[in-house]
């Protein structure tokens, strides 16, 4: 191929085109620096910049995490408070964000708007470069010790700091905790042996200067990996990166790297304990067995790693997972089940958890067993295939759902680029998958594999991870002595001086800095129309099919969408249960093991789910949908099209032992993402009483559903009720089969005849028909606090509003961002020190909800939600304030996805009423709101009584609250 162009102060290496993704790979090197540039041309107007830092910590102090944090409160150029928050609000992008890996930092973001590209371009050079790194930055975002009343020395000292609360919350999750535990052990000598984000306990032993210095060593050109994507020319790009900063920098001779870890000669098994702030501590216990792999940026050896990950974990068909799932010893398999491929060496782990300490050897002896008898027997050669098959289809799948696609081709490569490996052949794998389908033919492929990097590998650790439910407490009485001891050695002039800090550092929160010295787009930048896809419809003898014609890279997309039947209030409470065995089950005449094997063979993945909305003219009425849904390659459409109608018509529910291991390992997932989740499910229980969209949701998703899947799992014990619980699925399949149905079909336009002719074909006895879902109408406020083994708080109050066609929804919806970026994120984040906290309506369900994630604080929360509606009455606001707020909403209404999932997404909002002329409507109004109008609809709709409160926290917070709430315990 051509060489590309690229700017005088870069030096060409070399050029791929990637057939699989059409895009074309070229890396660069800076001349004087040596920085890396790798530049992924395609056809896209989503353009996505990153530039990511080695970042090798030697302690837990969370020094790259707080650093991460504090290059964003200000730089060079831009010396305001709080520049990456003030460009979120300034902006149309479609991501920005910062993350700290365990070896690297890295700051993305996208825009599909060239002029908001560059604006945040320069904004986030300036920030890695040289950021100014204020001292009151690093006490607010990392940590400070404050007087309990910022004013009175008498009162006690208590820590502070947005990054140490965050990782208070990271750290009472127990499988964040498992993974740190087992990596210390695992990587006895490398910087993998820290915790990257910080250990709350070190976090506090991290100075300002050691800050500095981590900046001066690590965030320089020299140790710098700049990665594009888009159709914004190479060159130009690179004469920005040397304008605004490279240009100003000489190379570093320091060379930061991660060494090889040193091997083990004989494994460690070792035992640890958590906290677990429960009474009951039974079957709580994590066992892991890990071992140490080769080099991640080997990409045969990485792939290789990958299929045996796969083959062996992948679904209940793969021979360890399927001993996991099955073993007595504890009531699921671990989620740390899998290869860990980001690190410079790869891992692979797995395990159990809900079991007990004892348990420990005979859960090694089982793994071992287990892959023993693999080596020994080998797997089917189609269960290899699969696998391969697996691989291929993630190659070949444009996504874009979650992150945009070009930020997801860069996250997939940036740690080969980090580690100084081949990142474009990272992103093409076709070449090597090929070649390993040629060595996969050998029937000892696996067996070999499997003696090669376990069972003749040393260097592995077992770790059992045992529950200690005095671990808090004495952690806490830990924290308050150290800091009865700081304060009673602080000196006049020190305690002068924390007095002094805390009031500098609110004066500063409380500035008013100049903005606009920040670059922005305005309202005059928004596209005037809104991309909706286009469907055909389509006549089938079991109802209508919507076609879409949309750039797949050669997959197909085929969903059923089944009218939700009438269900008792049981069975809609055992509905999400039934969604997942559906697809976990066997079917036909086949096991569930062989039906899993089937299903990774022919296709990309199949699920099942429900939906519920509101009408768009009246929450209480509610229409609801089951849907079974699935991808797979163009040549595999029709196994795909008649594995989704065999789901439907043949699914079994005669395994009974795999319904209670389903049970038992989603109470299992439950119990372990409630601080994941914390903020989501108080929200969701906030807002339970005012739809009834809201109160289902509450019961098959929320809080709630925990307490259920705990009491079920626990009945099951009793076979009559195991077999009770499957005639209710029973029951439920057969309401669902005979309600009546529609399809969609995304794929390839050249496509659409063959794959609509197969689903007509497959599809011609039409339903008997059923009676519609009807739920109950409900406009009930709560107020409850749900307690768990948590060191922070999760946060939240909702109030009932209006539906989206409502003319009054349009300005609630813009008050959420006024409300977080005027006063929240000032009130809850910076001063209060919770992680995260916003406000936003929620249309389907008439609601308008506040939220706080990760806060060390409980009512002053809620009083702050009510602060920011006072403060929004009783002052005046600038109207570029309210010109931001709508460039949030309207950026976020505007973000792309991938082609399926725009299509999906177009299809599913027009089945409740949201079709693309109601939602064109909805964004004019959007952009159609006044600062009156948000007044309006606070004063109307944020002063009532008839509040809802919500919150998750721990037993010492939930005591320091009124007697009129509900104390309900998890």
């Amino acid at each position: 191929m051509t060489q590309p162009n690229s700017h005088a102060s870069f030096e060409f290496i070399r050029s791929e085109h990637i057939d699989s993704l059409n895009v074309d790979v070229a890396e660069y090197r800076h001349r004087v620096t040596g920085a890396m540039h790798y530049h992924i041309a395609a056809d896209q107007d989503e353009n996505v910049f990153l530039v990511a830092f080695r970042t090798v910590p030697q302690d837990s102090t969370g020094v790259a995490h707080i650093l991460e944090h504090t290059a964003l409160c200000g730089s060079e150029k831009y010396p305001v408070r709080d520049p990456f928050f003030m460009m979120t609000r300034r902006s149309l992008n479609t991501f920005m964000n910062a993350f700290t890996s365990s070896d690297w930092t890295a700051y993305p973001f996208a825009s599909q708007n060239r002029k908001d590209y560059f604006n945040l371009l320069d904004v986030y050079l300036d920030a890695a470069f040289f950021s100014r790194l204020d001292p009151l930055d690093f006490a607010q975002e990392g940590h400070r010790v404050e007087f309990a009343e910022p004013s009175n020395r008498d009162s006690d000292l208590v820590y502070k700091g947005v990054v140490l609360n965050e990782m208070k919350g990271a750290m009472s999750s127990p499988v964040s905790t498992l993974w740190q535990t087992v990596t210390k052990h695992l990587f006895p000598t490398t910087t993998y042996h820290h915790n990257s984000g910080g250990d709350p306990e070190s976090i506090t032993d991290l100075s300002y200067q050691e800050l500095l210095d981590f900046y001066g060593s690590h965030y320089h050109p020299t140790n710098a990996v700049f990665m594009t994507f888009g159709n914004i020319a190479v060159e130009e790009l690179q004469q920005r990166f040397e304008e605004q900063a490279l240009g100003r920098f000489e190379a570093l001779e320091q060379c930061i790297e991660v060494s090889d870890e040193k091997r083990f000669f004989s494994p460690v098994r070792v035992e640890e304990g958590y906290a677990l702030d429960e009474e009951d501590i039974s079957a709580k216990t994590h066992h892991v067995l890990a071992w140490l792999l080769g080099q991640s940026i080997d990409l045969k050896a990485q792939l290789k790693a990958h299929l045996l990950s796969r083959v062996l974990l992948d679904n209940s068909a793969s021979p360890l997972r399927a001993a996991l799932e099955s073993s007595e010893l504890a009531s699921a398999p671990s989620p740390l089940c899998g290869l860990e491929d980001s690190n410079r060496e790869m891992s692979f782990m797995c395990g159990l958890e809900g079991s007990e300490p004892e348990h420990a050897a005979a859960f090694e002896q089982l793994v071992f067993d287990t892959l023993q008898r693999v080596a020994e027997e080998g797997v089917p050669q189609e269960m290899v295939e699969a696998q391969l098959h697996q691989l291929e289809l993630g190659q070949r799948e444009i996504s874009g759902d979650g992150y945009p696609y070009g930020l997801n081709l860069i996250m997939a490569s940036v740690s080969s680029a980090i580690h100084r490996g081949d990142p474009i052949a990272l992103l093409n794998l076709d070449p090597v998958i090929e070649e390993l389908r040629e060595e996969v033919r050998s029937g000892d492929f696996i067996p070999n594999m499997i003696r090669e990097q376990l069972l003749e590998n040393p260097h592995f650790v077992r770790l059992t991870l045992r529950p200690d439910n005095q671990m808090s407490a004495r952690k806490d009485a830990a924290e308050q002595a150290r800091l009865a001891k700081i304060k009673e050695g602080l000196s006049d002039d020190e305690a002068a001086f924390v007095v002094e800090q805390a009031q500098r550092l609110e004066e500063r929160q409380n500035q008013d800095d100049d903005e606009s010295i920040l670059p922005k787009v305005t309202l005059a930048d928004v596209p005037a129309g809104m991309h909706v896809p286009e469907s055909q419809t389509l006549a089938t003898k079991e109802g209508d099919l919507d076609w879409f014609g949309q750039g797949t890279n050669g997959l197909v997309y085929q969903q059923v969408i089944i009218d939700m039947p009438a269900l008792t209030d049981d069975e809609l409470q055992l509905l999400p249960l039934f969604s997942y065995c559906l697809t976990e089950l066997g079917c036909a005449d086949r096991t569930y093991q062989e039906n899993q094997q089937y299903q990774a063979q022919v296709t990309g993945g199949l699920s099942a789910f429900s939906t519920l909305r509101g009408a768009t003219d009246d929450e209480q009425n509610v229409k609801g949908f089951f849907v079974i849904s699935g991808k797979a390659l163009v040549k595999n459409a029709a196994a795909l099209n008649g594995l989704i109608h065999e789901t439907l018509h043949s699914a079994r529910f005669d395994e009974l032992s795999r319904i209670r291991e389903i049970v038992s390992q989603q109470r299992s997932r439950k119990e372990q993402s409630i601080t994941g989740q914390g903020h989501s499910l108080a929200i969701m229980a906030a807002a339970a009483g005012f739809s009834p969209a809201a109160a289902l949701a509450q019961k098959s998703r929320g809080l709630a559903s925990l307490q259920f899947i705990k009491t079920l799992d626990q009945s099951l014990q009793d076979e009559k009720a195991l077999a009770a619980l499957a005639e209710q699925l029973k029951t439920i399949h057969s309401k669902v089969r005979q309600a009546n149905k529609r399809f969609l079909l995304v794929g390839e336009p050249e496509q659409q005849a063959l794959l609509v002719n197969e689903l007509s074909e497959q599809w011609q006895t039409p339903a008997e028909g059923a009676s519609p879902l009807a739920l109950p109408a409900t406009r009930t406020p709560v107020k409850q606090l749900w307690v768990t083994s948590t060191q922070v708080s999760f946060c939240a109050k909702a109030y009932p509003t209006v539906p989206v066609d409502h003319a009054d929804a349009a300005p609630l919806t813009v008050l959420g961002d006024f409300l977080r970026n005027g006063f929240l994120h000032r009130a809850i984040r910076e001063q209060g020190g919770a992680y995260g906290s916003g406000a936003g309506q929620d249309s389907g369900d008439a609601v308008f909800r506040f939220f706080s994630y990760r806060d060390p604080r409980l009512t002053e929360t809620w009083d702050d939600f009510d602060s920011s509606v006072q403060w929004l009455l009783d002052s005046d606001h600038d109207a570029v304030k309210l010109e931001e707020a709508i460039l949030g909403v309207v950026s976020s209404m505007d973000k792309p996805a991938s082609p399926a999932g725009e299509a999906k997404s177009a299809y599913h909002s027009a089945l409740f009423g949201r079709t693309a002329e109601q939602r064109r409507e909805f964004r004019a109004r959007i952009l159609a709101v006044t600062l009156a109008d948000l007044k309006r609809v606070a004063q109307t709709y944020l002063t009532s009584s008839e509040a809802s409160f919500a919150a998750v926290t721990n037993t010492e917070k939930a005591a320091t609250v009124g007697d009129d709430f509900e104390v309900i315990n998890l």
